[in-house]
């Protein structure tokens, strides 16, 4: 039996997730500083432990459009992890990666393509620092790209996870050039002990 108690709040460990959480999204915010080959500031990530029905509220509303890069992570830990950010953001994030200044609704195939590499190449800095830190083999898979309200993406990992917890970790990131941009680390309820034990607790 884990002993790790997603419901408990209060839990001892919250906070060592936490801190885990803001040294990946950090390491993920220096591989998308080298991608567009220049300096991008990050504020100190927000980093929450939410049931999946009010991460929702967190991205703007259930049916708020926005766009997911979705990977499930394997290897000593098993779970997910995903990109989110709306599509205003994804647009700029991708025009600047391409050198272009697209002026259409949307993202077109191009654009996709850049963000789910994006997406594929920063989740995975996320979690090499993860993998570093504690030691333990964890390896992404080929990333999905996915844009639809933002209650829908998250019934994904709700329902591959939803018999084993309703938590998520989130860690919300403000980037410079007014974008917006949010990891879900979905780990099965096994692997929380195994990243305890990786660090010695």
């Amino acid at each position: 039996m884990s002993r790790v108690d997603l419901n408990d709040l209060n839990s001892q460990y919250v906070d060592v997730f936490k801190e885990l959480g803001n040294i990946g999204a950090g390491n993920a915010s220096t591989a998308l500083a080298h991608m567009l080959n220049m300096k991008v500031d990050m504020s100190v990530p927000e980093v929450s432990l939410l049931e999946f029905k009010d991460a929702g509220s967190i991205l703007g509303g259930e049916e708020t459009i926005v766009c997911g890069v979705y990977l499930s992570v394997q290897g000593d830990i098993t779970g997910s992890i995903m990109f989110l950010l709306d599509v205003s953001s994804a647009k700029k994030l991708t025009n600047k990666l391409m050198g272009i200044e697209s002026t259409t609704e949307g993202l077109d195939e191009m654009e996709g393509s850049a963000l789910k590499e994006i997406g594929n190449i920063i989740t995975s800095a996320y979690l090499n620092s993860l993998a570093t830190l504690t030691g333990l083999k964890i390896l992404p898979s080929v990333p999905d790209l996915c844009i639809d309200m933002a209650g829908a993406i998250l019934s994904v990992p709700a329902i591959e996870f939803g018999t084993v917890g309703d938590k998520i970790l989130l860690i919300k990131n403000r980037f410079s050039e007014g974008l917006e941009g949010h990891f879900i680390l979905v780990p099965d309820l096994e692997s929380y002990d195994t990243i305890l034990s990786a660090i010695g607790m």
